[in-house]
């Protein structure tokens, strides 16, 4: 089966696609040669790989962004400032590439992309989740869904309920919670 297609079938599955980081066209169709030729290809992945290592030393990266966050509830501070800066930074965003809403904003349409970037909201913390959603359930039902924004204009923004930064500090368990709520909105971006 060709690459486009597995692409194809993963994105219907609603299943995300993990691509290298720093991967140029190059390394990928080596990879997939490796994988059908063997050992012979495996050399030409490494020494493809070191020709992109070399050139990636001396060139400017070019960094493609997947889309804007947009980050709704109390802005973090202190020790959860802290986590909000290390989830930026493992998210690998750009200070363009997010930004921090209050829930109580009333939205305006006109703050949209005219280019069609896609954005993903996150409601931190139950309050800011409902507010956003008009829903009513608590943090624990609207948590793990893709939820729409209520406001005029911004029906189609997908939005993802999550713990406050307090709360995860205060209960370090539900990180890992956090990090699926993360990945689903990762997700939801990078197939929007």
């Amino acid at each position: 089966m060709n690459m486009p297609a597995n692409s194809t079938f993963l994105k219907e599955m609603g299943i995300t696609e993990w691509t290298l980081r720093d991967a140029s066209p190059n390394t990928s169709q080596a990879i997939v040669a490796a994988e059908e030729s063997g050992s012979q290809a495996l050399n030409a992945v490494n020494e493809t790989m070191v020709a992109n290592e070399t050139t990636s030393t001396t060139e400017a990266k070019v960094r493609v962004s997947y889309g804007i966050w947009w980050f709704f509830g109390s802005k973090p501070q202190g020790e959860a400032e802290v986590l909000f800066q290390n989830t930026i930074r493992v998210l690998g965003l750009t200070p363009q590439e997010w930004t921090w809403k209050s829930p109580l904003e009333t939205f305006n349409p006109e703050l949209l992309p005219q280019d069609g970037t896609p954005i993903v909201a996150l409601a931190f913390g139950g309050p800011a989740a409902q507010k956003l959603s008009g829903e009513r359930d608590g943090l624990a039902e609207l948590r793990e869904t893709v939820l729409a924004m209520s406001a005029d204009g911004a029906e189609d923004l997908p939005l993802i309920a999550t713990f406050e930064f307090n709360q995860l500090l205060a209960s370090p368990k539900n990180k890992a919670l956090f990090w699926q709520d993360l990945l689903l909105a990762k997700s939801v971006l990078q197939n929007t």
